[in-house]
C-alpha cells in the first residue's frame, strides 16, 4: 500500500509538469498572435499624433487627418479589456497641433508643444488631461520653452522636461534649450545651457531616475 502511495504522487507530479507545460506553450501561442480590436467611436483616421498608456487604457490624441490634412485636437481612450473606445472632450483641450509631445504622470496626461497644420509655427502651450473626469486643465505659459516640434519629453516622477527641437518642421533652426514643468505647482522652471550637449533635434531622452540621458 505504501509503494502504491508513493506511484500515485510521482503519477500526479508527472500529471501536474504535463498540464503546466501545456499552458505554456497555449499561453506563447496566445501572446505570439494578433487580434484586432473595435473600430465603434475610435478617433478618425490620423497620423503625427501621440498616444501613452495610463495603466488601464491607450489614450491617442492630436495629429493630423491624413498626409496634407490639418491638425486635429480630436482623441480617443481604448480599453483592452472591454475592447472598447470612448471619446475624449474637446472642451478645455490645447489648439489644434501634431507632432506634440506627451507624458503620463500617474494621473494625467500632459501635451506640450507641436504645430499647426500650416508648418510654420510651433506651439509653446498644452494642456493637462485626466481620464478620471474626462477633463482638460490649462497650463501656464509664464517662462516655457519656445515653442517647438521634433523635441525629447520625458517624465521625471514629479516634472515633465522638455529639451531641444526646432521652431517648427518648416525651418531649419534647432535649439538645445529645454525646461521643466511642474504640474502641482503649475510652474515652468528654465533648463541650464551650460554644459548642455549641442543643438539638434528629432533626438530621445530617458530618465534613470536622477538624470535625464539624452
Amino acid at each position: 500500500m505504501h509503494v502504491s502511495y508513493k506511484k500515485y504522487i510521482v503519477l500526479l507530479i508527472l500529471l501536474t509538469v504535463i498540464l503546466i507545460d501545456k499552458s505554456s506553450h497555449s499561453v506563447y501561442a496566445q501572446d505570439d498572435s494578433w487580434q484586432s480590436t473595435t473600430t465603434v467611436n475610435a478617433p478618425t483616421g490620423r497620423n503625427g499624433y501621440t498616444t501613452l498608456w495610463t495603466g488601464t487604457e491607450m489614450i491617442v490624441w492630436g495629429g493630423e487627418s491624413g498626409a496634407g490634412g490639418c491638425s486635429l485636437n480630436t482623441g480617443g481612450r481604448y480599453n483592452p479589456t472591454t475592447d472598447t473606445w470612448t471619446a475624449m472632450t474637446t472642451i478645455g483641450a490645447p489648439t489644434m497641433r501634431r507632432y506634440h509631445k506627451t507624458v503620463w504622470t500617474g494621473s494625467e496626461m500632459i501635451v506640450w508643444g507641436g504645430e499647426s497644420c500650416n508648418g510654420q509655427s510651433a506651439h509653446a502651450t498644452g494642456g493637462r488631461y485626466n481620464p478620471a473626469t474626462d477633463t482638460w486643465m490649462a497650463m501656464t505659459t509664464l517662462n516655457a520653452p519656445t515653442g517647438r516640434v521634433s523635441n525629447s519629453a520625458i517624465w521625471t516622477g514629479s516634472e515633465m522636461i522638455v529639451w531641444g527641437g526646432t521652431p517648427s518642421g518648416a525651418q531649419v533652426v534647432i535649439t538645445n534649450t529645454g525646461g521643466r514643468y511642474n504640474p502641482t505647482t503649475d510652474i515652468w522652471t528654465p533648463l541650464s545651457v551650460s554644459g548642455a550637449p549641442p543643438e539638434r533635434q528629432a533626438h530621445l531622452a530617458v530618465w534613470m531616475g536622477s538624470e535625464m540621458i539624452d
